[in-house]
């Protein structure tokens, strides 16, 4: 029999062939049920929208039944106690200090699912949260918390460019079921975060700013301000104390571009500090099984937000210096530089031992800086879910501590002999290198002694579940 090649578009083998098929509700014939939207706002009226979309009948329930020409074409628009009458799910997209008129609809809402959406205006504005609110004066309502942390921009843009995460709460399995499937068919991804008492934190969540990145940002500033201010003493108050010489000029590259990789280097080492101290605690108690104290665990919680950071700044100072050429200080050195070589008509010998000095300076820079973004790449959660936990572990800590000796070692060679050089002490201050290497050494001498075999050991049996206190127990016994 003779081969007939299938000539078909591709898109109408795809639907006949039934492996690559995909049931979606919003392809239905059928329409889906009817669901009832109190308010007409930019929130109400985006959300209709899209389920009209999905395939659900919306119907409006307003005090202004004129303002019809507001709402999608295909929605109807009633009074509220008409439109409450036509659905089982009614979305209260209205605020709640607008709540007191549902009193008169008691009867009519009675055994409804009411979705509240509201937010407040701050983080904990009332006593309780607005769903517990409308509970209380519904109580024969079964209400739930849902699609407050949606925007009406990410209902308009088709949930495409935000986050679809939908988390909702309620006391009725069934209403919460009921609510998670129209998120489904919106194309949102519900989490259910139990009962109306997690309600008050689902309604913070949209207000908090940056609330994991608020400690890390007060550290960096404090750290940037102290060591802007070490190098403004140093570099600019000390000449003019003592020479007479206005160097006000570096305050805006030369200082900045001592002050980034400074911090960087010292935020770097504070993410792998606590880990540490960690260790450290828990060689001393003998055991896991118990709390580190609060501060630590704050400061664990925030190592990736420090990390950010920190490359951040490695970032600010690789620009820095790659517009170090051509500004006009350094032209000018260099040119009186070669200007003076020639009216004294000497030259100054090559010197091998600088060449490697400056060679191995930049490329341990270069070496950090690549491990630097590459520990940011991981952190990100597109990358972090792709890979296991093993390997998100050996890049975060072992290619993370190898990152942190590749910069310590940058700084060092940076030195070189000016750690000797007294000129470089100035009032008796160190340079602001040598005070940058001072937290990331003590991190790395701590991180070579936890190593050691035995207590590597202790660490990895206790961190088992092994504790002291026990096996003292059983031997007395």
């Amino acid at each position: 029999m003779e081969y007939v090649p299938d000539i078909r578009p591709i898109a109408v083998i795809l639907m006949c062939d039934s492996s690559n098929s995909f049931p979606l509700k919003a392809m239905e014939s059928t329409k889906l049920e009817t669901v009832c939207i109190f308010g007409t706002g930019d929130f109400g009226r985006s959300l209709g929208f899209k389920l009209l979309q999905c395939g659900y009948s919306v119907v409006f329930g307003s005090r202004n039944q004129n303002s019809s020409n507001l709402v999608p074409k295909g929605a109807e628009t009633l009074s509220h106690a008409e439109a409450a009458k036509k659905s089982s799910i009614i979305i209260m997209a209205i605020h709640r200090e607008s709540y007191d008129f549902l009193t008169g609809l008691v009867d009519v809402l009675k055994g409804k699912i009411l979705v509240d959406v509201s937010n407040n205006l701050k983080i904990n504005q009332y006593p309780e949260s607005n769903a517990e609110y409308l509970a209380g004066l519904l109580p024969e309502c079964k209400v739930v918390k849902a699609f407050n942390t949606v925007s009406a921009w990410a209902l308009q843009s088709g949930t495409l460019d935000a986050s679809r995460q939908v988390f909702l709460c309620g006391d009725d399995a069934k209403a919460k079921e009921a609510v998670m499937e129209i998120a489904r068919s919106l194309g949102l991804m519900p989490l259910d975060q139990g009962s109306l008492l997690a309600a008050n934190e689902i309604e913070n969540y949209p207000l908090q700013l940056f609330p994991m990145w608020r400690l890390p940002c007060y550290i960096c500033a404090g750290f940037t301000v102290l060591i802007f201010l070490y190098c403004l003493v140093i570099h600019v108050f000390h000449p003019l104390a003592t020479k007479k010489e206005d160097t006000s000029y570096l305050i805006v590259i030369s200082i900045p571009n001592r002050v980034f990789p400074i911090v960087s280097l010292i935020l770097l080492a504070l993410v792998y500090l606590p880990g540490i101290l960690a260790a450290i605690i828990q060689l001393y108690r003998g055991t896991k099984y118990s709390r580190f104290p609060d501060w630590l665990d704050q400061w664990m919680l925030c190592r990736k937000q420090l990390g950010l950071i920190a490359l951040a700044y490695a970032f600010l100072h690789a620009i820095y210096t790659l517009v170090i050429p051509i500004r006009y200080f350094v032209r000018w050195r260099w040119n009186n530089y070669l200007i003076t070589q020639i009216k004294g008509n000497s030259t100054y010998p090559f010197s091998n031992y600088y060449a490697w000095l400056s060679d191995s300076y930049v490329a341990l820079g270069i070496l950090g800086f690549f491990f630097y973004v590459l520990l940011g790449i991981t952190s990100l959660p597109s990358v972090s879910n792709a890979v296991n936990w093993r390997e998100f572990r050996f890049v975060q800590s072992k290619l993370g501590y190898l990152t942190l000796v590749l910069c310590t070692a940058h700084t060092l060679v940076y030195g070189g002999d000016r750690f000797i050089y007294g000129p470089s002490y100035r009032w008796y201050l160190p340079p602001a290198f040598v005070v940058s290497l001072i937290i990331p050494c003590a991190v790395l001498v701590m991180k070579f002694i936890l190593i050691v075999p035995c207590l590597d050991q202790r660490i990895t049996r206790i961190r088992q579940g092994w504790e002291r206190k026990l096996k003292t127990a059983n031997s007395d016994s």
